[in-house]
């Protein structure tokens, strides 16, 4: 049972309620308007009948938000638990709310163009049933991923299949390079992503005002298949245009922006603008908590600007892959400069107090929004924050390390715990000051104290309870989904125990897209380096199904490939496979057919005995 919230806690909701426009109902409005209908239940199961998706389980988010959920997320947690077929323009349609991310579906002369299947096969194959339920049988004429994350492309096989893409008969459409950071982005610290993840959306949770209420981006993932067909057209220049079943379609290319392949797009006929995920109804991230390379504020803002003056008089709707649209040509010029405001003063600012001495840390602190972008709904960090889109900035320019010499060399989290604990006078001590410092409903100082109280005795009970109880407040007060999550899930690892990664995609078609480069990469960094210092092997692998072959070494515990031409006088031994069984080997199979070795079979056993797995229930809250 989770804590009650505390008096501090109360009193914080309360501000807000002051201190934001609660009275603005123009979210509201947009959120519900053009709605035809949804699913009764909105439950999505698997063919193994598994619920992969439930809408349903948000239903509790309505009325006045209870004082164990921050206000301004649960009004935004309404807004994005609305679930359902929703007209944007006649001709224009989105499903929102059966999954993390909007799809949505462009009529065309003789069928319909389908923007952003979703994460899993069967959320996005109910998405379509849906739409065809109010507008009909269309078929499927063409998809467009708008970039590379997998909740844009993942359910492509519950609206095409490969036979349809592969004849030519549904092309899909996507910015140049998108397949390559499709699948590199998890490959290389997946399983680490992967663990934060299931921190970052709450998976563990029960959906409730004391737990998970949302993502502030969407409600949550779906669990379901996941899956990737290349695109047959890539996208590589700004203003070029494409016809597609008679609807002529305008691309602004957007790299390097919420996503490292990323294009926006208008839709003449409609004078209707499709922002992908580069203005949204929140402060997105520039780094996200489940990890990744730190994004570009600047850039951003940039491609922002470019198409307000492309588009912004050719629009008279603005729709994009999270959340409710924006109409009105006046509102859409609005909407879109105050988001190119957001990422251009938080990039600006961020800057200039660094270059007067200011570390990440200390300018998360100070920085102040503008007013108007304070109190713009759509500009409040309900998915990225100010705070650690701050020190996101600062790494990107500046990296780890702050310039104070002290904090050059710290010691890593356990001795430092346990010097800070016999400093303070003993776990005891601890625990009282920490107890002082939560009942004053300073909760931020309480969990840096029982931080180091945890990674000095993991299993005092007093320290795992009130550090839950502690993170439990944080959790209540947070207005980020992601912070409410992240500290829901490390009170629920305190008190029932460490949960793993919960939603591991099994996602083979995505695997498979991995270049034979992009698989050597892989092995290479699960070398147990100090295993391997002291070994010399050198090997040959034969893609025979691509004609090409891989010099593969492992010296100083360093795994080195180059594609060069076979050679036995040299090489250890040669082993020829396919690309789908090199798969497998990555994977951990070694022992099953089709791999053909010559030479001396024990130097490929020699790599593989110092290859290590991942570990995908590492302890983050625990030492």
């Amino acid at each position: 049972m989770q804590n009650d919230a505390t008096a501090a806690i109360r009193k914080q909701q309360e501000e807000l309620k002051s201190a934001l426009p609660f009275d603005d109902t123009r979210d509201i409005d947009a959120a519900e308007r053009g709605f035809l209908g949804t699913l009764t239940p909105a439950v999505v199961r698997d063919d193994a009948g598994d619920v992969v998706w439930d809408a349903d389980t948000y239903d509790f988010i309505t009325g006045d938000a209870p004082d164990t959920v921050n206000p301004s997320l649960w009004r935004q947690s309404m807004l994005v638990s609305k679930h359902g077929l929703f007209e944007v323009v006649e001709g224009i349609y989105q499903v929102r709310g059966f999954d993390l991310s909007n799809v949505s579906f462009i009529e065309a002369d003789t069928g319909v163009i389908v923007i952003d299947p979703l994460i899993s096969k069967e959320t996005a194959e109910a998405a379509l049933r849906l739409y065809r339920q109010h507008r009909g049988e269309r078929p499927v004429v063409a998809v467009i991923f708008t970039h590379s994350h997998i909740d844009h492309f993942g359910g492509i096989f519950g609206i095409v299949s490969r036979e349809d893409v592969e004849s030519g008969s549904v092309p899909i459409f996507a910015p140049e390079g998108i397949v390559a950071e499709a699948v590199a982005e998890n490959v290389y610290a997946g399983t680490a992503m992967a663990r934060r993840a299931g921190y970052m959306y709450g998976a563990a949770l029960e959906r409730s005002a004391k737990g998970a209420v949302g993502a502030g981006l969407g409600q949550t993932t779906s669990t379901g298949h996941a899956g990737i067909i290349p695109p047959t057209i890539e996208v590589a220049q700004t203003g070029e245009t494409h016809t597609i079943d008679g609807l002529v379609v305008e691309f602004q290319m957007a790299p390097g922006t919420e996503a490292p392949a990323e294009m926006h797009f208008l839709f003449p006929k409609y004078r209707a603008l499709c922002m992908a995920e580069n203005a949204t109804h929140t402060l997105h991230n520039l780094l996200t908590l489940r990890g990744a390379l730190v994004r570009d504020p600047h850039v951003w803002s940039r491609y922002l600007t470019e198409a307000i003056e492309r588009y912004g008089d050719q629009a008279d709707v603005v729709f994009a892959s999270h959340h409710w649209p924006t109409w009105g040509n006046a509102e859409i010029v609005e909407f879109l400069g105050l988001q190119r405001d957001l990422y251009s003063y938080l990039h600006d600012q961020t800057l200039r107090m660094t270059n007067q001495g200011m570390t990440g840390a200390e300018i998360a602190e100070a920085i102040q929004l503008p007013a108007v972008l304070e109190n713009s709904w759509h500009a409040r960090g309900y998915y990225g924050s100010v705070s650690h889109n701050v020190k996101a900035i600062y790494q990107r320019y500046m990296g780890w390390f702050d310039g104070n010499p002290a904090r050059l060399w710290p010691h890593p989290p356990k001795p430092l715990g346990e010097r800070y604990v016999a400093a303070i006078g003993g776990i005891d001590r601890v625990v009282e000051v920490a107890q002082a410092a939560y009942d004053e409903g300073d909760f931020r100082w309480a969990a840096t104290l029982l931080d180091h109280a945890i990674f000095t005795e993991p299993e005092n009970t007093a320290v795992r309870e009130l550090y839950a109880a502690t993170l439990v407040q944080l959790a209540y007060g947070s207005e980020n989904g992601t912070w409410r999550n992240f500290y829901m899930s490390g009170a629920t690892e305190l008190r029932t125990g460490n949960f793993g990664t919960p939603t591991t995609s099994n996602a083979p078609e995505i695997v498979a897209q991995l270049t034979v480069e992009q698989l050597f990469d892989s092995v290479a960094i699960s070398v147990d380096g100090p295993r391997a210092w002291d070994l010399d092997v050198a090997l040959d692998f034969t893609m025979t199904d691509e004609d090409r072959n891989f010099r593969v070494t492992l010296r100083n515990g360093v795994l080195v490939y180059i594609e060069k031409s076979a050679d036995a006088s040299t090489a250890q031994a040669t082993l020829s496979l396919t690309k789908p069984r090199l798969i497998a080997l990555v994977a951990g199979d070694v022992d099953s057919p089709g791999v053909e070795i010559t030479g001396d079979a024990t130097a490929f056993e020699t790599l593989t005995s110092v290859l290590t797995a991942g570990n995908p229930a590492f302890n983050i809250v625990t030492p």
